[in-house]
């Protein structure tokens, strides 16, 4: 009887597709459906089918239970998914045009096929589409990955696919099948996260690039923006210092502001973050600055990241208002899903390597080469400056003249230099070995998902006494309280410890830039010490070790960040959410120098153990003990946020989508800040400060009455109203506004400055999908247009005036006050607007896909510091009277040459290249000298970080002196001339200090559980100085070493044809004079600029001593094998993964750049070079 009604109802299911003309087109068993409840009978499961899709169910009421009720795992659901799991293994449905049969299973010669399906890290995964490959028969797993499905016979093929992962066909041989699944590299991107919203990639309109953490990981790095130089197009990043811990500076898209902060910001899980200590943007633009306090995401762990999304273009930028005009890194953390607990435990050990003279970085004298040296100077009766310590062979001419040497004695004396040799880098660095451990477990049902972690880090380094050791915490909470309310709980917390040596102590300056004659231990090992000098006739004893022994700069941060999310789905298109986000942060900072130091004496005037001297005639700042400096940072944040989402679907073929976000937002941040000094401290005699008779020690009392304590309190609230609206047809093309509007109190004093709109309106053109482009080599094709409008104010200024309220005062007997900061109600904000163009392709079924963007910024109203005349109270302000032009290109090209089951290539690169140029003239008296060598200095027509440079001509072929163009022949026309005029046409421009393009080459080779990755970062356009070889002009200190160049110096007449390097002409050489002064002194009184001290330090700032900064640098080589699942499941062991690495491996330079590297930019002090490093890492999942 059901058979004859089941044939009755098919045939006439049959005559019905037949006769009824169809509204639709054939139903796929991916379509999609959305129901309104999860508790539901099968029959309103067919009905909403049926309305959904504008289709027919047809089944037999006698053979299937239609008012069964059945709960469905989620309202989302395709067709597919939705109709294996109603009719379990006992039913199998057909797609007939517009209409769905369901019928019984035949169960004659079926197999029962089970297994597991999991990811590449062994997790499970729920939710795999399981087909039998030319029927509609399929499952999907479970939350623990299991699937069960009934197969006609074996030898049909199983299709297993996956969002994400890459789809695989498995002939059925037997009845359990275990699949591991691997990522697709071209579906890894399919959204992108902007912080406030999360896209479908086919719907952006913005200059977005998206990476998985996982991709860019670094084995032994602390901070995710380490791993993302050349990863990211238009992101350039600069490093001076190998050290760890120094953050590194970053810019997007250039340079659109002359004095405010460049960097970008910062934002974790759709709240902004901020940096533990507020950094003046003087310093943190100074390309010199060494930031080793960390930016606003050092403790966060990398491991508990997911991906990172950077926001580049002013559509993707807008909605973070006035905070986001030098671009936005959106960070989005790991979430827990659907599945059984899984435990998985990082580790990784890394060995550094320290710097050695044998390195071909370094290129310095050894002892024998710099007495050699010495006794040339000596030889030409070279006079040295009475602040000249008379240490090595010259201390030791001098003792041999003034008797206090035999001849013998000097003679066995220099032997004894010539063969020390000091070790300075093996004294004063370390080979190390660093850590990392991160241990998290993740789950979680449909009703509630988690991931914790817990990690610790220490990174060594190779500078003795330096590290910087990281604890972190991490716990993310989604739950489904109901069909309608879903909630989030975000937790992240972390310690910080960093170690350096002290600021005034810089051992890598110190080993690059000290003779190797002089020795630091004896034959027992205790310290030797020379006499370094202080001033004029006041020399006290220095050994290096002794000051770090007795020395340190230590750094403890502590943060705790708490975001809950509240939302609520008010209809299948609407919905709203609450946020709201606290954090709070603790830095102490404390520099100690004791009492033991030549530091100390030089404040005391007496060596360690001497009887401190007393009265006014001898100037002792700091009788007993040592210095201490402590500053402590408070940080409270909170951000409160409300917004509506809308994604609205109509039309006929629901063609239409309209999709926008409202919302309001208050925030608001406290910086509290206190800082003083103190002396006569003795950290190794229980952290104690000594009691002094001020009246015995003058000076010192003087110094106690004004050296006060320096309390900081710095709030910022800040409210802010924002919208983003797009509309799509299908998926052809999208058209985007954003808008936002903050206000501040730090804004101008008129109404209409204190609010400025910042907006965008953008578009893109899927031009594959419109035109259905039938060219067998274009898989897809689409057109992204942006222009918006954005806005910066600089901090610290006030349209009000603000006075500061003082203790009272001794000297007028009352209470005291002064200005604090000075009315500048006239400022307004800068302006920006910019103009973004990409085009994205892939080719040959997406074996290549290409990126590439285009974009302009014009900033107008840039601010820039004027100086003014001292009477009006103040000696500079800032005005609005800056305009920058920043305009560049990217292309990012991925190319999979091979992919199969066992072996799959690919190789990615990119490039990213920026011009900019400043187009305002500043003030003429704006900038001195030194601005203009070191590239501080704004120039018209130049980019920002232009440096300048003399004209070197050559040599002299009569004395081997160095010649300039420096216009002494044409001093007449510099007469009257301002410094700005002055410098730009005596000294040319040389470059810039930042690179204009970087990019990488990356390449990744798989075959089967073996895993070889390399990159390559390269970064071009940018210039560098040389070390100096004349730092205090002819004054060759016998302290410091000398570079191994000048071993090639000019010693006699037609040298010159073989070296640039000039000959020493001291002043016992009549021909001295020429070159001891700088012309221009002699002409100031004729009303012309000084435009140097002497031709030596000409020689060491002149353009012939510019390199190119240029690099090839072998970033990262890792090396990774997956053991086998099969053989790990009887430990209990889902996924084990091992990898060995190595970084900075090597470089390609300049051939110049000898005893140098590109990070160390010959301007300052020497910094660390960056280190080669080596890591084994292990992975393990439970």
């Amino acid at each position: 009887m059901k058979k004859k009604y089941l044939k009755t109802a098919m045939v006439i299911a049959v005559l019905l597709l037949s006769i009824i003309p169809l509204q639709a087109g054939k139903l796929s068993p991916s379509e999609n459906l959305n129901f309104k409840s999860q508790q539901m009978t099968i029959e309103q499961v067919f009905d909403e089918i049926s309305t959904q899709l504008k289709c027919d169910v047809f089944y037999s009421e006698n053979l299937l239970d239609a008012q069964k009720m059945v709960r469905l795992p989620r309202l989302q659901m395709t067709l597919d998914e939705t109709l294996q799991f109603i009719l379990t293994d006992k039913y199998t449905y057909t797609l007939e045009k517009n209409a769905i049969v369901i019928a019984a299973r035949s169960l004659i010669s079926s197999k029962k096929i089970t297994g597991t399906v999991r990811d590449e890290n062994g997790e499970p995964l729920p939710g795999v589409t399981i087909l039998v490959k030319g029927t509609t028969t399929g499952s999907t797993t479970d939350a623990n990955g299991n699937y069960t499905l009934i197969v006609p016979k074996l030898g049909m093929k199983l299709i297993f696919s996956f969002i994400g992962m890459q789809t695989q066909e498995i002939t059925v041989t037997k009845e359990e099948i275990n699949i591991v699944m691997k990522m697709d590299v071209n579906e890894m991107n399919e959204v992108v996260v902007t912080g406030y919203q999360v896209i479908d990639k086919k719907k952006s309109t913005s200059a977005i690039s998206s990476v998985k953490a996982k991709d860019v990981m670094i084995a032994g790095a602390m901070s995710i923006d380490q791993m993302l130089q050349g990863r990211i197009p238009d992101m350039m990043m600069m490093t001076n210092s190998g050290e760890v811990g120094v953050a590194p500076k970053i810019r997007i898209r250039g340079t659109s502001t002359l004095v405010g902060n460049r960097e970008p910001l910062w934002v974790v899980d759709g709240i902004i973050v901020q940096d533990p200590v507020p950094i003046n943007p003087e310093e943190l633009n100074d390309p010199d600055y060494i930031n080793r306090i960390g930016n606003a995401i050092a403790g966060l762990n990398p491991r508990d990241i997911d991906r990172i999304d950077v926001l580049k273009d002013a559509s993707a930028t807008a909605i973070y208002g006035v905070k986001a005009a030098n671009g936005v890194i959106v960070i989005t953390t790991k979430k827990g899903q659907i599945g059984r607990p899984v435990v998985n435990y990082d580790f990784s050990a890394t060995y550094r390597r320290r710097p050695r003279y044998t390195d071909r970085n370094i290129h310095l004298m050894n002892s024998k080469q710099r007495v050699e040296f010495s006794k040339d100077l000596v030889e030409k009766h070279n006079v040295f400056s009475s602040d000249v310590n008379l240490i090595g062979y010259e201390g030791l001419v001098h003792d041999l003249y003034n008797g206090t040497l035999t001849h013998a004695q000097f003679t066995e004396e220099v032997a004894k230099l010539e063969s020390t040799n000091t070790d300075w880098f093996d004294l004063l660095t370390e080979d190390t070995f660093s850590h990392q451990h991160t241990i998290s477990l993740s789950g979680g049902n449909e009703e509630i998902r988690y991931y914790s972690s817990i990690g610790y880090s220490i990174d060594n380094d190779v500078i003795k006494g330096n590290k910087y050791e990281r604890y972190t915490a991490a716990l993310n909470v989604d739950a489904s309280v109901s069909p309608k309310i879903t909630t989030s709980l975000n937790l992240n917390a972390n310690i910080g410890k960093r170690k350096y040596s002290e600021e005034s102590v810089n051992p890598i300056d110190y080993a690059y830039t000290t003779s190797r004659t002089i020795p630091a231990l004896d034959d027992q090992g205790r310290y030797i010490y020379y006499k370094r000098q202080y001033a004029y006739q006041q020399l006290y004893d220095y050994n290096i070790l002794n000051e770090l022994d007795n020395s340190y700069s230590h750094q403890d941060n502590s943060a705790v960040s708490l975001t809950a999310n509240f939302r609520y789905k008010a209809t299948n298109w609407l919905s709203f959410q609450a946020i709201f986000s606290y954090s709070t942060s603790n830095t102490e900072q404390e520099n100690y120098l004791g009492d033991r130091t030549w530091y100390a004496a030089c404040l005391r005037k007496s060596e360690y153990g001497e009887v401190s001297g007393k009265g006014e005639a001898i100037y002792n700042e700091m009788p007993y003990g040592g210095e201490l400096k402590k500053t402590y940072t408070r940080n409270n944040a909170y951000t409160g946020r409300l917004q509506a989402d809308i994604s609205k679907y109509f039309g006929a073929d629901n063609q239409h989508n309209i999709t926008a976000n409202l919302g309001y937002e208050v925030s608001s941040s406290k910086y509290a800040g206190f800082s003083r000094t103190d002396r006569g401290y003795y950290a190794d005699r229980g952290k104690q400060f000594t009691m002094i008779n001020l009246d015995d020690f003058p000076h010192y009392k003087a110094w106690m009455q004004y050296n006060l304590p320096s309390v900081s309190d710095n709030l910022t609230n800040m409210i802010s109203g924002y919208a983003s609206v797009s509309y799509s047809y299908k998926n052809y093309f999208t058209l985007n506004a954003n808008t936002r509007v903050d206000g501040s109190n730090q804004f101008g004093s008129r109404s209409n400055e204190k609010l400025l709109p910042v907006w965008s309106v953008s578009g893109s053109y899927n031009i594959s999908e419109h035109t259905r482009m039938d060219n067998p080599w274009v898989s897809n094709m689409a057109l992204r247009l942006s222009y918006g409008y954005q806005g910066n104010m600089l901090s610290g200024q006030s349209p009000e005036l603000i006075m500061k309220k003082l203790p009272f005062n001794t000297h007028y007997n009352e209470l005291a006050s002064e200005v604090s900061v000075y009315p500048n109600p006239d400022l307004r904000w800068e302006r920006t607007g910019s103009f973004n163009v990409g085009l994205d392709f892939s080719l040959f079924k997406d074996i290549l896909q290409v990126n590439t963007s285009y974009y302009y910024k014009h900033t107008k109203d840039a601010f820039l510091t004027k100086k003014i005349s001292s009477v009006n109270g103040r000696g500079e302000y800032v005005i609005n009277s800056g305009t920058i032009d920043n305009q560049g290109f990217s292309i990012d090209a991925t190319i999979t040459p091979i992919s199969n089951d066992n072996f799959r290539w690919t190789l990615s690169t990119s490039f990213s290249k920026v011009y900019n140029e400043m187009n305002t003239l500043p003030g003429v008296d704006e900038y001195e000298l030194n601005d203009f060598l070191s590239g501080t200095a704004l120039t018209k027509g130049h980019a920002v970080g232009t440096f300048w440079s003399y004209k070197f001509i050559g040599l002299n072929p009569r004395n081997g002196g160095p010649i300039f163009n420096d216009m002494q022949d044409r001093k007449q026309e510099l007469v009257g001339l301002s410094k700005y005029d002055t410098y730009t046409m005596v000294l040319t421009p040389s470059g810039q200090r930042d690179p204009k393009a970087q990019g990488s080459i990356t390449n990744s080779l798989r075959y089967k559980s073996f895993r070889l990755n390399f990159i390559l970062n390269y970064s071009l356009g940018s210039k560098i100085r040389l070390f100096g070889l004349y730092d205090d002009g002819l004054n060759f200190d016998p302290e410091k070493n000398v570079n191994y160049e000048m071993v090639n110096r000019w010693r006699n007449p037609g040298d010159e044809k073989r070296t640039d390097i000039p000959n020493i002409i001291n002043s016992s050489n009549p021909e001295s004079l020429a070159y001891l002064q700088h012309w221009s002194f002699a002409e100031s009184r004729n009303n012309i600029q000084i435009i140097a001290e002497n031709a030596w330090t000409m020689y060491d700032q002149s353009d012939h001593r510019v390199v190119s900064g240029n690099y090839l640098k072998c970033t990262n080589i890792s090396f990774s094998y997956d053991f086998p699942i099969q053989k790990l499941e009887k430990w209990g062991i889902s996924m084990l993964t091992a990898s060995l690495s190595t970084t900075n491996l090597f470089d390609i330079k300049s051939k110049r750049l000898k005893g140098q590297t590109p990070i160390q930019s010959g301007f300052s002090e020497t910094q660390l070079s960056e280190r080669p490093t080596w890591s084994f890492s292990l992975s393990v999942s439970f």
